[in-house]
């Protein structure tokens, strides 16, 4: 009896094992610490260049020197804020998450049978890849949304190449 147990829990285990997982978070070029240095340098460049005004008595110029530093301060944290959204993708032999999660923290869940999915494409000739979905019975869901066309298409083609593995019983 103990040897039919673990061949069950090896098959168990197998089904619930993902095949393919990954994790989308959209792109943000700017570090944290190359946020600090250029919020460093434009703070002194408009510290310099209002001084002169300051000397000469126009002194309010100074203070839209400071909503300018302010409103890029504002833009950059806004940025970062929605940086924090992602999504995940996680496929077994037996379901298809789908999990969105936004930068305030609120999720979205599609749970998909694997063989009833199919990844859509729409290509457009000049600008590439522009949208992925995943579509079973009613549902339609895009995905990977924050990769670009290169980035989109390769993942895409690993997707795709995972999902028919599935299909054919990897």
């Amino acid at each position: 009896m103990a040897g039919s147990k673990a061949t069950f829990e090896d098959e168990a285990d197998r089904f619930e094992k993902p095949v393919f997982s990954a994790v989308i978070r959209p792109h943000r070029s700017l570090s944290p610490h190359g946020f600090r240095i250029v919020m460093v340098l434009v703070c002194l460049t408009s510290i310099v260049a209002s001084l002169p005004f300051v000397i000469m008595g126009f002194w309010p110029v100074a203070g839209f020197f400071g909503l300018d530093f302010l409103g890029l301060f504002i833009a950059f944290r806004i940025s970062y804020r929605q940086g924090q959204a992602f999504e995940l993708l996680e496929l077994t032999p037996i379901r298809l998450l789908l999990r969105k999660v936004s930068e305030r923290g609120e999720a979205h869940e599609w749970l998909f049978n694997p063989l009833w999915t199919r990844l859509d494409r729409e290509v457009d000739d000049e600008f590439g890849l522009q949208e992925l979905a995943l579509t079973s019975r009613n549902q339609h869901v895009v995905i990977a949304r924050d990769l670009s066309p290169e980035e989109r298409e390769t993942f895409a083609d690993a997707f795709s190449q995972a999902l028919s593995a599935v299909k054919r019983g990897y």
